[in-house]
C-alpha cells in the first residue's frame, strides 16, 4: 500500500488530509513534531511526504534539508508564507512541490497523485533503466543517480528531471521557461530564480564527478546548455 507521511501540527488540518487520503486508498501516518518526524523518516519508508513549514521541535525547512541528505522521496511543502516559495523549491531545500495555506484538500490529494505518477514514470518501463546520456555520463532513474565512471551522486527528483532535460539535448540551449516546463508538468508560475538555484546545486554535484570541467553552461540572456 502507498504510504504517505503527514507532518502537520494543526490537528484539524492533519486529520482532514488523512481522511481524504484514506478514502483514496492511501495509508497515512500523522506526525505533529518536526524532531519526532525526522526520527521516523530515518527509520521508515514513505512514498510521499507532506510537510508543514512551521512545526514545533524542528521547522519544516530543517526537516526537509536533512531528509534530502539521505532520501529522494517527493516532498510537498505546506506553507502560509508565499515569500518562502522560491526557497522551498530552490537550492536551499529542493522540495518537489508546495501548497499555500489555506488550500483545497482535493488539490493537495491531486498533487500527491501527481508526484506518485511522476515517480512511477521513472520506476516503470524503459525510463527506469540506466540510460547513457553521453559516452561518459549515465542517469539511473530507479536510483535517482547520475554516474560518471565508477562514481555516482544522488540527485533530488527535481535535479534529476533538470539534468535529464539538459543532457537529452547536448549542446542545445534550453530557456528557463523550457526547463520549468520539464520540472513542473502542471505549468505553475514559478520564479525563474528557482531554475538558477537548482542549476547551482546540480553544478556542485557534477563537479564532484567531473572536477576538471564544467558541464552546465550559462548562456547570457537565453538559458543553459549541457556539454560533457
Amino acid at each position: 500500500m502507498t504510504r504517505i507521511a503527514i507532518i502537520e501540527d494543526e490537528p484539524k488540518i492533519a486529520e482532514l488530509i488523512r481522511d481524504y487520503l484514506d478514502r483514496e486508498g492511501f495509508e497515512s501516518t500523522l506526525m505533529a513534531d518536526g524532531a519526532v518526524a525526522m526520527d521516523v523518516l530515518r527509520k521508515e519508508t514513505f512514498d510521499v511526504i507532506i510537510l508543514d513549514l512551521m512545526l514545533p521541535g524542528r521547522d519544516g525547512m530543517s526537516v526537509c534539508r536533512e531528509f534530502r541528505t539521505f532520501s529522494t522521496t517527493p516532498v510537498i511543502m505546506l506553507t502560509a508564507r508565499v515569500e518562502e516559495v522560491d526557497r522551498l523549491l530552490g537550492l536551499e531545500l529542493g522540495a518537489d512541490d508546495y501548497v499555500i495555506k489555506p488550500f483545497s484538500v482535493r488539490e493537495l490529494v491531486a498533487r500527491v497523485r501527481a508526484q506518485l505518477r511522476r515517480t512511477g514514470l521513472w520506476q516503470n518501463g524503459s525510463a527506469a533503466q540506466p540510460v547513457a546520456q553521453s559516452a561518459a555520463l549515465e542517469l539511473d532513474a530507479g536510483r535517482m543517480e547520475v554516474r560518471v565512471g565508477n562514481q555516482s551522486e544522488v540527485l533530488t527528483p527535481v535535479e534529476f528531471r533538470l539534468l535529464a532535460a539538459l543532457s537529452h539535448r547536448p549542446g542545445q540551449i534550453l530557456t528557463r521557461a523550457q526547463l520549468l516546463d520539464a520540472l513542473y508538468l502542471d505549468h505553475r508560475v514559478v520564479n525563474d530564480r528557482t531554475v538558477d538555484s537548482h542549476i547551482k546545486n546540480l553544478r556542485r554535484k557534477l563537479a564532484e564527478l567531473v572536477p576538471d570541467r564544467e558541464c552546465v553552461f550559462s548562456v547570457y540572456g537565453l538559458g543553459y546548455r549541457f556539454e560533457l
